[in-house]
């Protein structure tokens, strides 16, 4: 069942699409509060909440006596989850989808790799698990994306270190918006070979491999960014 979002969360997001999409150019000034309120039906609490989680994100900037301005692009924090969808919604994620996947190469290798050298016999034991779900015959697309999601969400904590799992919010947002433009399980050789490839990474790290289970992780991130472009190209 989904979550109802809050009057303030949809207002948070529609000025976040307004922002990111382009409507209200960096440097420009939004509505003023007064303007805001009635456009919206809400008080000046909520509006004043909702400014601040804009301003959090780095989207606004609020000035006595000038009003809130947009701030430029460079400043905003793109490692928030939140803005990062708001950019796939508003359909100019592909982009930031391959960049994204540019950090994910230069994070979760050095990940899988301390997790070879960490690792205990259950994390085995899980990690493999997590692979039969992926591999499951009637695995739907849903299922098989949260399982590769628990997968490497598993990896980023057996790395044993905090700031890889901290980061891990960047992991599920670029599984789940690659997910979302495109699935290998309804590709019987496609969803053969990420499992596969998954399979390899969790014998790299049962042996206590840290360059094959590094070289096997490159492998599976590379091959969801492949897929990602060419829907792109087509």
């Amino acid at each position: 069942m989904a979550v109802k979002r809050s009057r303030q969360e949809e207002i948070v997001r529609e000025l976040a699409h307004e922002i990111v999409g382009g409507r209200r150019p960096e440097g420009s000034l939004l509505p003023s509060d007064a303007e805001l309120m009635a456009r919206f039906g809400v008080s000046r609490t909520v509006l004043r909440e909702t400014l601040k989680t804009l301003a959090a994100k780095g989207l606004i900037q609020p000035k006595t006596r000038v009003g809130t301005r947009v701030v430029e692009r460079s400043n905003w924090n793109l490692f928030d989850p939140d803005m990062l969808r708001w950019h796939l919604d508003c359909g100019i994620g592909l982009e930031l989808l391959s960049h994204l996947s540019d950090v994910r190469l230069a994070l979760e290798p050095v990940a899988a790799s301390l997790a070879a050298q960490r690792r205990g016999k259950t994390d085995v034991i899980a990690l493999d698990a997590i692979v039969d779900r992926m591999a499951a015959p009637d695995a739907s697309p849903e299922v098989f994306a949260a399982a590769d999601l628990d997968f490497h969400l598993t990896i980023a904590r057996l790395s044993g270190n905090p700031f890889f799992y901290k980061a891990s919010a960047l992991i599920e947002v670029a599984l789940a918006a690659t997910f979302a433009i495109t699935t290998p399980v309804n590709n019987p050789e496609a969803k053969a070979a990420s499992c596969a490839a998954h399979r390899r990474i969790v014998t790299a790290i049962a042996a206590g491999d840290g360059e094959a289970a590094a070289a096997a992780i490159v492998e599976t991130i590379r091959s969801g960014a492949a897929r990602v472009a060419a829907v792109a190209r087509r």
